[in-house]
């Protein structure tokens, strides 16, 4: 069953799931930058700047919880999708995957200095490792952005496959050839 349901989301389905996964991944790159431009260029206070959805619900932005939950999201939807994907966009998918897993073990850190209710090196607030020499916002904008860029050429290089490529591929993604 589960394996049907793998088949079908790499195949007749990839295409949706693909475009589903991405609306999510662009909404939350998006909260991103906008907390970057609150800080940047209107000059909002770290503690303050949320983003979009931050500003109305500031308990959004420091619920570790939440940030774990779409780390999970991520690294489920990039395991899930993959095997749709072959040639240089799969090994381009692959390296999203590798750069998440990280991304996924940082956030499980964060989550469980608030779980065990001490934090890394003594700092008053949750601490994953790279944040020890690089701020929070700016290390998950980088984040984002080098899981992001590998996913991007991916699905570009899904979209338009060699005949190689094209040959191997069982969704409906590429775009047709033009005789």
């Amino acid at each position: 069953m589960v394996s049907t349901r793998v088949d079908e989301l790499n195949s007749e389905r990839h295409r949706f799931a693909l475009g589903i996964f991405m609306a999510v991944v662009v909404a939350h790159w998006a909260e991103h930058l906008a907390q970057a431009v609150q800080i940047y260029v209107l000059g909002i206070p770290r503690p303050a700047a949320g983003g979009v959805l931050g500003s109305v619900l500031p308990w959004l932005v420091h619920s570790e919880a939440l940030h774990y939950g779409y780390a999970l999201v991520m690294l489920i939807g990039l395991v899930a999708l993959r095997p749709g994907f072959v040639g240089r966009a799969r090994t381009w998918w692959t390296a999203a995957l590798v750069i998440q897993v990280w991304h996924h073990f940082e956030h499980l850190l964060l989550l469980g200095q608030v779980v065990a209710g001490a934090n890394l090196a003594g700092r008053p607030v949750p601490t994953s490792v790279l944040q020890l020499a690089v701020p929070r916002v700016e290390l998950h904008l980088f984040y984002n952005a080098v899981v992001f860029a590998p996913m991007v050429v991916a699905m570009i290089l899904h979209r338009k496959p060699s005949a190689d490529e094209r040959a191997l591929t069982r969704c409906q993604c590429a775009r047709p050839v033009l005789v």
